[in-house]
């Protein structure tokens, strides 16, 4: 299917019209210095001349050709990448005149962007009308990061009045990326713990564990994070307050200093790594210096998020700078034997990105993580996006009813854990079947004792497996004082441990205290009914007739052959949903394999 792309930029316009499947661009446009002296390169080597500048002017100067191409080409929608999309818009949307108003209302969360982000999707709808516009946002695929890497310190009633918190942005892109990569690489991008530093004019730095965001360096605005082309990156919040009581800046002028003339130029005067590192090689200190802080912010970064994933995988460089600077590259991985990623330099030295090749491999063979520069194409990305909305927007289909079932704390354990505890040879008895073929709650219970209190009478669950898993709610983490980090049963890599006590005896875990991924156990013919396959992630609205409607997030679809049809969610999720045994409801799940929104279709689960 043939989309055209718009990207509306801060100083330039790029359209082209991209096949979703092959990424063959059959058409493309780009106009750079919009604001001053706009320039236009056509593929098909066109010219225009612009009687007007600005980014109205020269976005109606461009329909006209983008008329002749989409009938020509046989386009079937339109894709807009969008900045910010707030704490509503979690999946690329088609566009209505409603949505647009929305939309606007976000403009101050990134100011630079959104406005003229807008402004061409109100120019694009007005000349096309009869095609589908979707919206792609660079925020969605930060919707996954936990509160706790979300969430500023400041007061709750400011937080909630002004929708401040941690959005992220190049999401297309870090998205794209990953996926690539573990493509490369072999591997499931569900088991992979990936830092993809898009480094380009623009420059952030995300965590990927497994397969979803859990970090990133910009905020709430795209101007936090790292030291950028003209953005500042991380400052101290202190600095608005001196600058205004010392040099008397208005919010208009601290806003364009820290966004238009800080970061690389402000640091030397270049907004272009080329430059700089030109100017570094000649001996220019202050370019030194800028390349200096540039590196050593990315690599900071890299640190922390290696800690807070517990550990790397691949390390991933993208943009124009990951791309093509070897420098860069080099001096941000020379320092990361510690984490086991070794460098070969020859390797960095002659990459070479293409179409044909989007994946170069730059660290040595003993390397433990993987180092990579990847070639990103967030226009191939967007355009596969508003494929899905263009193709999905019209999809309804019967669907049967889904039990939920809520999962009380618990643990599982090995054998020789149940014989450390109960004494030698002991076995689990049962106390009673539960809905998952061959599975039990025995009869035995444990305490768990963690840092602050112990949890009494805590049911393990059989029948033994080959690690000890303990699964407890977020209610029950802050009680015995255990972080334990959300994940999928059996990835318990870098959890928590706590001590188990039993009648015949103590046992300490290492490591094994999860709480658990929310999930949907399918047999391969529901997967089949619902459109779905093992391990993706669905969007599952309860509606069960009170005031606690809501819409849980990040579901895991689990597919076997020995599961039956069944939602699994914990306590607390059960509470807040006010979901009770006996109780029907109707539900909208919206099904995203690999992010994307693909269908959205209507649930009856049942309650027990």
């Amino acid at each position: 299917m043939n989309i055209l792309v718009l990207n509306v930029g801060s100083s330039s316009i790029k359209a082209a019209i991209v096949h979703s499947e092959t990424g063959l661009r059959s058409f493309s446009v780009e106009v750079e210095r919009v604001p001053t002296q706009p320039v236009a390169l056509f593929s098909d080597g066109a010219q225009i001349e612009f009687p007007e500048i600005g980014h109205e002017a020269v976005l109606r100067a461009l329909m006209p050709f983008l008329r002749s191409k989409i009938r020509d080409l046989g386009v079937r929608g339109i894709g807009h990448r969008v900045a910010h999309g707030g704490s509503r818009f979690d999946q690329p949307v088609q566009l209505s005149p409603e949505l647009v108003l929305d939309l606007e209302e976000l403009n101050d969360l990134a100011p630079i962007h959104n406005p003229l982000i807008m402004q061409g999707v109100r120019i694009g709808m007005e000349y096309f009308p009869d095609l589908p516009h979707v919206a792609v946002f660079d925020t969605s695929f930060h919707h996954t990061l936990p509160k706790r890497a979300y969430t500023y310190a400041l007061p709750k009633w400011l937080r909630e009045k002004y929708h401040i918190r941690r959005y992220g942005f190049h999401g297309t892109s870090h998205e794209y990326v990953v996926e690539l990569a573990a493509s490369h690489l072999d591997r499931d991008i569900r088991e992979l713990r990936i830092i993809s530093c898009h480094l380009g004019s623009g420059c952030s730095v995300t965590a990927i564990e497994y397969g979803r965001s859990v970090e990133t360096s910009m905020g709430m605005t795209p101007l936090e994070g790292l030291a950028m082309s003209t953005r500042s990156g991380d400052i101290d919040p202190g600095l608005f307050y001196y600058l205004t009581k010392k040099g008397n800046f208005s919010a208009e002028e601290l806003n364009d200093l820290l966004n238009l003339e800080s970061g690389l130029k402000g640091l030397s005067g270049h907004s272009d790594m080329r430059d700089i590192i030109e100017q570094s090689e000649a001996g220019d200190e202050d370019s030194r210096l800028a390349l200096q802080v540039f590196t050593h912010r990315v690599l900071k970064y890299i640190g922390a998020y290696s800690a807070a994933m517990g550990g790397v995988d691949a390390i991933i460089f993208t943009g124009g700078i990951g791309e093509n600077s070897s420098v860069v590259r080099y001096r941000v991985t020379q320092k990361l034997h510690y984490l086991g990623a070794i460098l070969e330099e020859d390797a960095n030295n002659d990459i070479q990105l293409t179409d044909s090749k989007p994946v170069a491999k730059f660290s040595s063979n003993n390397s433990r993580v993987q180092l990579l520069a990847v070639k990103t194409d967030e226009q191939l990305a967007i355009a596969r996006k508003a494929k899905a909305v263009v193709e999905g927007k019209d999809t309804v289909n019967p669907i049967p009813r889904i039990p939920i079932a809520i999962s009380a704390r618990h643990v599982h354990l090995q054998q020789e854990t149940v014989e450390a505890l109960f004494g030698k040879g002991h076995q689990l008895n049962i106390h009673k079947w539960l809905s998952q073929p061959g599975q039990f709650a025995a009869q035995e219970t444990v305490t768990l004792v963690g840092p602050k209190n112990k949890l009494e009478n805590v049911r393990i669950l059989g029948p033994c497996r080959d690690h000890d898993q303990v699964e407890i709610s977020r209610t029950d983490e802050f009680f015995i004082g255990i972080d334990a980090p959300i994940r999928e049963s059996g990835k318990i890599e870098n959890s928590p441990g706590i001590k188990l006590i039993g009648p015949k005896g103590e046992v300490l875990l290492p490591e094994g205290v999860i709480c658990a991924w929310r999930h949907i156990h399918m047999n391969p013919s529901d997967a089949a009914t619902f459109g779905v396959e093992d391990r993706d992630v669905v969007d599952v609205a309860v509606i069960n007739g009170t005031e606690r409607d809501l819409v849980f997030g990040n579901v895991l679809i689990r597919v076997s052959e020995d599961y039956i049809l069944e939602m699994h969610i914990d306590t607390d999720e059960g509470n807040a949903a006010e979901i009770e045994s006996g109780n029907t409801t109707g539900a909208l799940m919206a099904t995203k394999s690999k992010g994307v929104l693909q269908k959205r279709r209507i649930m009856s689960p049942v309650f027990k």
